[in-house]
């Protein structure tokens, strides 16, 4: 699937729009000129914003500014999701933000959202009450409770950029390569050895045209994406309760060592870490069970 602009509609007489969308693990690589604030629930995902790739577990905040390429954070999902997105008028900061000097540092924030911004600890938890506030209030509350929210934001230190550049649409536009179906393909093959010979042919490229291509679009070698692919993957085996030594020849490593070591540079701590403190055992009927899987989202 080619990028595609997302056509976004808006009630008449409101600035933006809150609400819980489901793709269904649909690959959906989007962009609109509209400033989004994305909450995202679940076991572990995968973001993909600008150039950026990289997982997350348990919840995600995230604000991506105008016409910034991303994948619908339930791709690939197998457990249960939650989502919150709320995306304001193309003229939002033009018309609202701008004219109002009080709202200086607001204005600063989606600024900067086409980087691309994650938050994380107080900041995350106090925003995603607000929004579960909001989202009964009528129009003129919703719209103070939103400022109140950009106001948060801006002044949080628990924010970490996602790309160092621009990676607006600008970036992408030229891009008549299918993204989704080398999504599909390492998806497939990750467990195995996916081949860079093999994908460069199915989208059409020479092999080095394809690796100079992948760079360029997402800042990572495709071994190394499929590196982190598999760190991913190994994240959802592993809150499932799955030993560490079956999960690592599960994802494709042939090496303990290696996963045990690729693991930790992924994510700062090694596999058994991770799931000693992640891994939260669920009561069903009485019984002490596991996270199953979920096709619901």
């Amino acid at each position: 699937m080619k990028i595609q602009k997302e056509i976004i509609e808006f009630e008449n007489g409101k600035s933006f729009k809150l609400f819980s969308p489901s793709l269904k693990n649909c690959f959906f690589w989007h962009y609109h000129p509209e400033i989004e604030l994305v909450y995202v629930e679940a076991v572990n995902g995968i973001r993909h914003v600008g150039k950026n790739i990289s997982g997350f577990t348990d919840s995600d905040l995230l604000l991506i500014g105008s016409n910034v390429p991303h994948l619908n954070f339930d791709y690939g999902i197998q457990t249960e999701c939650k989502q919150l997105v709320l995306q304001m008028r193309e003229s939002f900061l033009q018309d609202i933000i701008l004219p109002v000097p009080e709202f200086e540092n607001i204005k600063n924030l989606l600024e900067r959202s086409y980087l691309g911004l994650s938050f994380s600890g107080e900041t995350k938890n106090t925003v995603v009450e607000k929004l579960q506030v909001i989202k009964d209030k009528n129009s003129f509350e919703s719209l103070v409770g939103l400022i109140e929210i950009l106001q948060i934001l801006a002044g949080s230190t628990e924010v970490k950029e996602l790309n160092k550049d621009d990676t607006r649409i600008k970036w992408f536009l030229n891009d008549k390569i299918r993204m989704g179906t080398i999504y599909d393909y390492i998806h497939e093959n990750y467990d195995r050895k996916p081949n860079v010979n093999e994908v460069a042919k199915v989208v059409s490229l020479s092999t080095p045209a394809f690796c100079r291509y992948f760079k360029k679009q997402t800042n990572m070698t495709f071994t190394d994406f499929v590196n982190n692919y598999r760190i991913n993957q190994a994240k959802i085996f592993l809150l499932k309760d799955q030993s560490v030594t079956e999960v690592c020849f599960q994802v494709g490593f042939e090496s303990l060592s290696y996963f045990n070591k690729l693991f930790k540079q992924h994510t700062g701590e090694t596999p058994s870490e991770f799931k000693k403190k992640h891994f939260r055992p669920i009561e069903i009927n009485g019984r002490i069970g596991v996270i199953k899987k979920d096709t619901t989202c």
